[in-house]
């Protein structure tokens, strides 16, 4: 049973990135279909989505932590799925900017309640969370394989009604399958598996959340301007919606790959330098993807999002290693509604960006932003000096 609860939070965190990523993928269609000359016009109304997803990370992690992860989790899969069918069903862009702010409200409870969730009973928790990271980002995949397909066969209201209504009748699965808890998180007596004096955790804390803010703005902005970074620079080359929407998939596929490589290395070095290292890697390859053309695109696209995505899973190892399981929920909450409310700022910047400046200045400002990242890691407290123990649990390999 703990297998099959496991597989569908890993299905359960590539819905909720497929979710997120439908509008834009789609958005082209999506602003003829309303009358919009351009689709950087459109990409705006989609800001609500992803600021409620940060913002409603508060109460989610908060409802987890107090009243319980499972039932939280049964209002994820259904409310996201019946969002996604309002979406299908809105006629204006208005509307879809409502719609797409309600799939953002319930989008927001993976994150705080599902991974704690996941790895609460882990012995190697880096492991679980690179393999949930992994199918995280093969929701992105199948967001630009699915969606381009759907699009391009039935039309943007069935790339949002499809897996709106497979999202459903996964929470049937979720309800029959995951057991019922017996006490709620809070209640629970685990502890961390190394333990900070205050100093040292609120400074732990501080850098995590602004890290992740940062690291945000690059993910939001790559993952939903990607699909229109190829449509343009493969002009001439490849100019079907199918056929770009495969190339994407693959670079994602791939790219996810590295979060279970990362993973692993968690679990037997140190954070400070795995985290630096990874989002150093991102300063040149962001810079190569500003300048590239056709296929060297392509090529600088893939070492990209290997170096986005290897990124993601630390936070979430940070607060593994750092933080109580009976809280663990709300301390992800109040981090996800800082860093994602900041960083839903480059969804409503990403359209006007693009059309005053182009994607060649955007990716070179996003270079920069990494090293701002690493700067901030560079900040953490090193593992072997500022760790002391938690009782019966042993120390943490040193920094």
């Amino acid at each position: 049973m703990q297998r099959r609860v496991t597989l569908l939070l890993n299905v359960a965190h590539a819905l909720d990135h497929l979710f997120l990523l439908i509008f834009a993928t789609a958005v082209a269609a999506i602003a003829r279909d309303f009358g919009f000359a351009r689709w950087e016009d459109l990409m705006p109304f989609g800001v609500g989505a992803f600021l409620l997803f940060g913002i409603g990370s508060l109460p989610a992690g908060r409802l987890g932590d107090l009243w319980g992860r499972r039932q939280m989790m049964l209002v994820f899969f259904f409310g996201i799925g019946a969002s996604a069918l309002l979406a299908s069903l809105t006629q204006g862009p208005w509307q879809l900017a409502l719609a797409l702010t309600l799939l953002g409200a319930f989008s927001s409870i993976y994150h705080p309640v599902g991974i704690p969730m996941l790895v609460q009973n882990a012995t190697n928790p880096g492991t679980a969370i690179g393999v949930n990271g992994l199918a995280g980002n093969l929701g992105i995949a199948l967001a630009a394989l699915l969606t381009g397909f759907l699009v391009e066969w039935a039309g943007w209201r069935a790339a949002f009604a499809v897996p709106g209504l497979a999202c459903m009748a996964l929470g049937l699965v979720f309800w029959r399958t995951a057991p019922r808890e017996t006490e709620p998180p809070s209640a629970r007596s685990r502890k961390s598996a190394v333990a900070l004096d205050r100093r040292q955790l609120a400074q732990v804390l501080a850098v995590m959340t602004l890290a992740s803010a940062s690291a945000g703005l690059i993910f939001n902005l790559t993952t939903n301007g990607n699909g229109q970074l190829l449509t343009q620079r493969f002009r001439g080359l490849v100019e079907d919606p199918s056929t770009l929407g495969m190339l994407l998939a693959s670079v994602y596929a791939v790219a996810s790959l590295a979060q279970v490589v990362v993973g692993r290395l968690i679990d037997r070095y140190p954070l400070k330098r795995l985290w630096m290292g990874v989002v150093l890697l991102q300063v040149p390859m962001l810079y190569a993807a500003a300048q590239a053309q056709g296929w060297w695109l392509y090529v600088a696209l893939v070492g990209t999002m290997i170096s986005v995505f290897g990124a993601i899973p630390f936070t979430d190892a940070t607060i593994v290693r750092y933080v109580d399981d009976r809280m663990r929920s709300r301390v992800a909450g109040v981090r996800l509604a800082v860093s994602l409310g900041i960083s839903s700022a480059a969804v409503w910047a990403l359209g006007p960006a693009v059309k005053a400046a182009g994607f060649g200045t955007l990716f070179v400002v996003m270079a920069g932003v990494a090293l701002c990242t690493a700067a901030l890691v560079a900040c953490l407290p090193g593992e072997r000096a500022a760790a002391v123990p938690a009782p019966g649990l042993g120390s943490q390999p040193g920094a």
